[in-house]
């Protein structure tokens, strides 16, 4: 039997019953908290909350001064090796001219990159070598730190040769997948040219350059998302689910696909500018490079909220550090409680008076 109410009737079952719950908002409220839930803003919000914007800027500065060196490095060795293959060595520059836009040309940074093929290039490689060992490596440290931070991860623990061991490494094993991926280009040209030979299609009619451009951007599209995957899961270090790994890094390799597509137009305001000309290809390449870096870290922050929707944790932890973890997360709650809660009491003592004042007194001094 309920009891009676102000009026001496039976009151409700709600009136006696615990507050229902709010309602759910409605009108802008409600389309602004479905808005905060999309996994694209979600994505956003976590990758400035790690500093992604800079992270990507320091990433970005230190690849400006480590691709000089990789490139004076790598034309000499390229002269030396792939001297008797023109083909090969063509298609190796029109890979690295696609994967940074402006670098070679007559306004790019090297006018013309057969200069640095010559015998007396070699001697600019030696030289070049320390600073890639310097700067090239170091932005793989780099890299490896940013993403690390944006599953907010600390440092790797492993020994400091091992690490740079491990960098040197990686680039060469990226140095030889250019090479690879300019081979397979050379291949699949000449495939493609002696099958539209055998189906009498012309080599300049609008199937042929569609198909050949649908190839090309295939080759980028496998060997982007490869790198990428290999960023994440190898050089940092993150123990990442394939799932999760594969969607973040095709979904980086599109993205930098189309920035490639797009690189001429997106870089050509800094060569238009009155005020930047003199500074045109340096800051074409700034510009260039962090649009890459974001791309890189903001595909990371991807992976990482998929993988925490998933309830998967990044760090390599056993059930019993888990565990642990969650009681001390716990005890912390608990802690932030209970000061709030001595807090408004001791608000509300200092503001009460009279008989109320002593009663709150002696409360406080029996929690003590």
């Amino acid at each position: 039997m309920t009891a009676p109410d102000g009026r001496g009737r039976p009151a409700s079952p709600s009136s006696s019953a615990t507050p229902a719950e709010p309602a759910a908002p409605t009108g802008i409220p409600a389309l602004f908290a479905r808005v905060m839930g999309l996994k694209p803003v979600r994505v956003f919000l976590a990758y400035g909350a790690t500093g992604g914007p800079i992270l990507a800027a320091g990433m970005s500065y230190q690849a400006v001064f480590a691709v000089f060196a990789a490139l004076a490095v790598g034309f000499s060795v390229a002269g030396s090796v792939l001297a008797d293959n023109p083909a090969l060595l063509d298609s190796l520059l029109s890979l690295i001219q696609g994967a940074v836009p402006g670098l070679f040309g007559p306004d790019g940074v090297i006018k013309d990159p057969q200069e640095l093929l010559k015998s007396s290039a070699i001697s600019i490689g030696i030289v070049g070598s320390i600073g890639l060992l310097v700067t090239a490596l170091g932005w793989l440290a780099s890299t490896r730190d940013s993403v690390r931070r944006i599953f907010e991860l600390p440092p790797p623990t492993a020994f400091f040769l091992l690490l740079k061991v491990k960098d040197l490494g990686l680039a060469l094993v990226f140095a030889l997948a250019m090479v690879l991926s300019a081979a397979l280009s050379v291949v699949s040209t000449g495939l493609l040219g002696f099958v539209f030979g055998l189906l009498q299609v012309g080599e300049d009619s609008l199937l042929a350059i569609v198909v050949g451009r649908t190839v090309g951007l295939a080759l980028v599209l496998a060997l982007d998302t490869a790198v990428l995957a290999g960023a994440y899961r190898i050089l940092s270090g993150v123990r990442i689910p394939r799932p999760q790994l594969l969607q973040g890094a095709l979904l980086g390799g599109v993205a930098m696909g189309v920035l490639k597509v797009l690189g001429t137009a997106l870089l050509g305001g800094a060569s238009r500018n009155p005020l930047l000309a003199s500074f045109a290809v340096i800051i074409g390449l700034l510009i260039w490079f962090n649009l890459i870096c974001q791309v890189i870290l903001i595909c990371a922050s991807w992976i990482a909220v998929s993988m925490a929707d998933k309830g998967i944790d990044a760090r390599d932890l056993t059930p019993e550090q888990l565990e642990k973890e969650r009681l001390a997360k716990l005890d912390e709650a608990r802690r932030i409680l209970e000061e709030e809660e001595r807090a408004r009491e001791r608000e509300r003592y200092d503001q009460s008076r009279g008989i109320t004042r002593v009663l709150l007194g002696l409360r406080r001094r029996r929690r003590r």
